[in-house]
């Protein structure tokens, strides 16, 4: 049920966008968190790739989100669960990218090699399918109700990112058909520029090259890894702010107001 102001939020509801991040059933979130860590570094220490070694974890992460999502959804209603079940997925997607920015500037892996803790996941269609996700998520929060100008940006940011990796994707699939073309099917062909940054569409195209355009600092220079750090960074930061207005905006969704 959504809660309006004849039917407000319980009076134990969260005031803050951290507390509903911050589930209830505190002790049974961190088990399995910890559960999945302790899978994972018993997994590494018997040889197993680290792609590997996050998996339990990545899935007991995703299985408490969606009995957290169910449950936020009987009491708070589905606008505040969808926000922050997209709150917590994207911000665990969010480590990924950090993990992948620690790997590249700090511990020096080569930008191939920085694949963040699920090399695996690092591919052109998981990127495209993760993207298009987030996007459908947002323009349901829209219809739910989530309307105020930070959620606004945030759907633009989305529909730009969004974008971005289905120029990847496309790019991807033609490069593939080409290497195909030449006989090389086994021949990767992760990791092509995008629109922004190095070689990337900007930077080659004849209508921005040379321009002031390629003079912004990172725009045309960046790396990928750097270009899709920062995408997630503004997403994050966006939909935590479109969630917070909500909240202090909508007295039915804060109770602190709510007489």
């Amino acid at each position: 049920m959504t809660h309006s102001p004849l039917h407000p939020a319980p009076m134990n509801a969260p005031n803050t966008v951290l507390g509903y991040l911050v589930p209830q059933q505190r002790w049974v979130a961190a088990g399995m968190l910890l559960a999945g860590l302790l899978i994972g570094l018993i997994g590494l220490t018997m040889g197993q790739p680290m792609w590997r070694a996050a998996l339990p974890g990545t899935i007991l992460f995703s299985a408490a989100i969606i009995v957290r999502w169910h449950a936020d959804r009987t009491h708070y209603g589905p606008l505040i669960a969808l926000m922050v079940a997209l709150l917590t997925f994207q911000g665990g997607h969010g480590v990924e990218h950090l993990v992948q920015w620690v790997q590249y500037h700090i511990i020096g892996y080569t930008t191939r090699g920085s694949n963040g803790l699920i090399s695996a996941a690092n591919s052109e269609w998981v990127h495209f399918l993760w993207n298009w996700g987030v996007l459908l998520v947002m323009l349901r929060l829209y219809w739910l109700g989530l309307r105020n100008p930070w959620a606004y940006v945030m759907l633009f940011w989305s529909t730009a990112h969004t974008a971005e990796h289905t120029y990847l994707f496309v790019r991807h699939l033609e490069v593939l058909e080409i290497l195909r073309a030449y006989g090389e099917p086994t021949i990767t062909a992760q990791g092509l520029p995008g629109i922004f940054g190095t070689d990337g569409w900007l930077a080659r195209s004849p209508t921005t090259a040379g321009t002031f355009v390629c003079t912004i600092p990172g725009l045309t220079t960046a790396t990928r890894l750097d270009v899709h750090f920062w995408w997630n960074v503004g997403e994050t930061i966006l939909l935590m702010i479109a969630a917070y207005t909500h909240i202090h905006r909508n007295p039915q969704h804060n109770p602190a107001v709510v007489q």
